[in-house]
Parts: C-alpha cells; structure tokens; sequence
C-alpha cells in the first residue's frame, strides 16, 4: 500500500513539475509575440542537469534552483535550435530523437481553430478562405510529455491574449501529445 502511494505521489510530483514547464515555455513564447514559427524544447530534470553540469547554475534563474531543491522533478527547458527542415509539424516530429538525459519534450505551434459546426466546412476551404473565415480564431498550443508519460497542454487564443486566461489539461490536444511522446520512444 505504501509503494502505491509513492508512486502516486512521484507521479503528481512530475506532473505537477511538467504543469509548470509548459506553461513557463508557454509564456516565454508569448513575450515573442504572435505568428512565430514552431518551437521545441528539451525537458530536463533540473537537479541531474545541475549534477552534470554545475556551472548551469549561473544561467539559471535563482528562484528555478530553490524550486529545483524543493522538488526533485522540477524541469529546466531547453530551446531547441537548428531543427530539421520540415514541410509540416508532423514531419519534424517523424525527425526528432532524444537521448537519454532528456526526460520529456514540449512544442509549442500556433493553429487556425473554427467552432465544430464550421469545422466540416473549413475541410474544403483554402487558406486563404480559412484565414478570412468570420469565426477564425487563433491559438497557441504549448505541449510537453515526460517519458513517464505525463503530459500537459497549455492553449492561449490571440483574442484573449493575457497569462490568466490561458487555459489547460493533460489531453486537451491529444494527437499532439501523442506525437510528441513518439519522439521520446526508445
């Protein structure tokens, strides 16, 4: 019974640690302002990253390293530069490989959303239709899976752009989730 409790409580701890992430990696993207290009992220264990390399410790923000010590779980992210050249974010995705030292990836992706009564028509429009459509809405999508399996998605619409009113779940965009935790199979 005890072990069954430790793990729930390791899992909440991690999940809890990828909340936190994503919408940290979220929010660094929105100071970037909108119709940025795809972004990926490595998640790494903040106090291994630190054991490896100690003088992480000096581009790290102070208050990351308390929360670090605080919970064994909590995650440094780390911007991915040089990314394959790709024609879609499913193709990058097919791409991407972590090593070990990596315990979870995050993307973040802007989308065009329609409400789903206008959904089955927005399948034969163009983009240009698409983007001209009167219930167009734009949205920024932060996802991040940890190899465990815990996931998180963060979704900010240009409408409302402010922090407070971005919402999230574990599987609010479940094929993204999906794809990323691809990228983390052994």
């Amino acid at each position: 019974m005890r072990r069954m409790e430790h793990d729930q409580t390791q899992d909440q701890a991690r999940g809890e640690a990828l909340r936190l992430a994503v919408i940290d990696i979220e929010r660094h993207v929105a100071r970037g302002g909108w119709d940025a290009p795809t972004a990926v992220f490595a998640l790494v264990r903040t106090t291994e990253a630190l054991a490896r390399t100690p003088e992480l410790a000096e581009q790290l923000p102070a208050d990351a390293i308390a929360l670090a010590k605080d919970n064994p779980h909590h995650l440094t992210s780390i911007e991915q530069e040089g990314l394959p050249s790709s024609a879609d974010l499913e193709q990058l995705l097919a791409q991407l490989a972590w090593p070990e030292s990596v315990d979870g990836a995050a993307v973040v992706v802007e989308r065009i959303v329609v409400p789903p009564e206008a959904a089955e028509a927005a399948e034969d429009m163009s983009v240009e239709q698409l983007m001209a459509h009167p219930q167009r809405q734009d949205v920024r999508i932060a996802a991040g899976v940890l190899r465990t399996g815990e996931s998180w998605c963060a979704l900010r619409s240009r409408a409302n752009d402010s922090d407070d009113n971005v919402g999230g779940s574990p599987d609010a965009v479940p094929g993204l989730v999906e794809a990323i935790s691809a990228t983390l199979a052994e």
